[in-house]
């Protein structure tokens, strides 16, 4: 699920920024320039959008970047993240047998290797 609201990035005296999310209480981060605070901006989103769709809380519906009033060293950016759902799922696949036979011998996680390999591809 991909989710987009807009945060107020203060720019602060030593070159860092604060960032804030006005429709999201508690959501705060900061970075050390602006590339690094976007980027931080980016990741505070994504784990406070899966904190709350883990607690299957209703995330608040976004304001419209142009409503948001800023001070002076402020500026809003709309940020987005992308939230995925981590929960594991059972499925039944099928191996040749020589395969099932060599991850067995190896100490292996079928589950792990099968889900490395799919993230692998989907990068």
């Amino acid at each position: 699920m991909e989710y987009v609201y807009p945060a107020v990035f203060h720019a602060n005296d030593d070159g860092s920024y604060t960032i804030t999310y006005p429709d999201l209480p508690g959501c705060i981060s900061e970075g050390k320039n602006l590339a690094n605070a976007m980027y931080m901006a980016q990741s505070a989103l994504t784990q406070w959008a899966e904190y709350h769709a883990d607690k299957k809380l209703d995330l608040p519906i976004a304001s419209q970047a142009k409503s948001i009033e800023t001070g002076d060293r402020e500026f809003v950016n709309l940020i987005r993240a992308d939230v995925k759902d981590g929960r594991a799922v059972k499925r039944t696949v099928s191996i040749p047998r020589w395969m099932n036979d060599r991850v067995a011998a190896s100490g292996l996680s079928l589950s792990r290797v099968l889900q490395d390999a799919l993230e692998q591809r989907f990068q």
